[in-house]
């Protein structure tokens, strides 16, 4: 039985984001665009929304994942277009995210500055934009942003990326 569950992240470009989160055992479907939360957070930035199988990958995991996979303690310039953070569904999600933060906290240097924001609304990239990796794997970005995470991937987390990765 499929048990198919949601979850939404911001960090970098979601074309970074897409891409990490497609190469994730259990994952099975990534949808790329922007994404919405309350004030202040209420004005669209770039994200995806995770429909994962449970049984599988753990949300836990999925944090960790996109933790280590963005610069989640880097306040940078661009944080409104590329808004660090978990977008939860239910509270649940959001007190998953607080173990996670306090479990993987002392594994960084820096405070992670990832928030865990309420899910509001999502408007997906338009077509000739999205699984943009698999369109263009040898592209300048590709090569410099997302191969660079997905061999990260390959080191880190071999034990729940899919095969072809």
């Amino acid at each position: 039985m499929v048990l198919k569950s949601r979850i939404a992240f911001g960090g970098g470009c979601h074309w970074c984001t897409e891409a990490v989160f497609k190469a994730l055992k259990g994952v099975v479907i990534v949808e790329q665009g922007y994404i919405t939360s309350i004030a202040p957070n209420d004005f669209f930035s770039e994200g995806v929304i995770v429909h994962y199988d449970q049984s599988i990958i753990s949300l836990p995991q999925l944090i960790e994942v996109h933790l280590f996979t963005h610069k989640s303690t880097s306040n940078h310039s661009f944080r409104e277009m590329y808004r660090s953070a978990m977008y939860w569904y239910d509270k649940e999600q959001e007190t998953a995210f607080a173990k996670a933060i306090q479990k993987l906290q002392p594994l960084f240097s820096k405070s992670i500055i990832t928030e865990a924001l309420p899910f509001m609304s999502f408007k997906p990239s338009r077509e000739s934009i999205t699984d943009y990796y698999s369109k263009h794997p040898n592209a300048p970005f590709c090569t410099r942003y997302i191969k660079p995470k997905l061999s990260f991937l390959n080191e880190n987390y071999s034990d729940i990326i899919k095969p072809s990765t």
